[in-house]
């Protein structure tokens, strides 16, 4: 069972990996449909201009390269076991914002919805999914300790 477990882990986290990498080999796509998508709070626009200022980079450029190193790192450190409770936190908050933020499904007429629906139910799952590792933590469990008395 343990090797299944590190086997899964690994699968898993290849789909993060490989997000990640295609997010920062792509940054101004990426970035462009960042800026389609979400509208900078009024609140904190005066900090956002300053590290623009700072950086030369747009807050759409920047929010590419933060979840592109998030998804590598997080990804890497769930394959290699190592504080993948945390990262699998970590990814649970995005993937879930991701969803609000980026599938709107709601908001489509019904025929039209349906693979943004899907998407979403996929990202359901995989929250669910990384709910598994965070309930699994760093040791595997014996098959009766980890499902109960069933």
């Amino acid at each position: 069972m343990p090797a299944f477990v590190t086997f899964g882990r690994i699968l898993f986290a290849v789909l993060f990996i490989y997000t990640g990498a295609t997010k920062l080999f792509a940054i101004q796509a990426t970035a462009d449909f960042i800026a389609t998508k979400l509208v900078v709070p009024d609140v904190i626009a005066p900090y956002a201009k300053q590290v623009e200022t700072a950086t030369a980079m747009t807050t759409p450029q920047l929010l590419a390269i933060a979840i592109g190193g998030l998804e590598i790192v997080a990804g890497l450190m769930i394959a290699l076991n190592f504080g993948a409770r945390f990262f699998a936190m970590l990814l649970i908050i995005y993937v879930a914002v991701a969803t609000v933020l980026f599938y709107d499904f709601w908001n489509v007429a019904a025929p039209d919805n349906a693979k943004m629906l899907v998407d979403a139910l996929k990202n359901l799952s995989i929250i669910g999914a990384l709910c598994m590792i965070i309930g699994y933590g760093r040791t595997t469990r014996p098959a009766e300790a980890a499902y109960g008395d069933v």
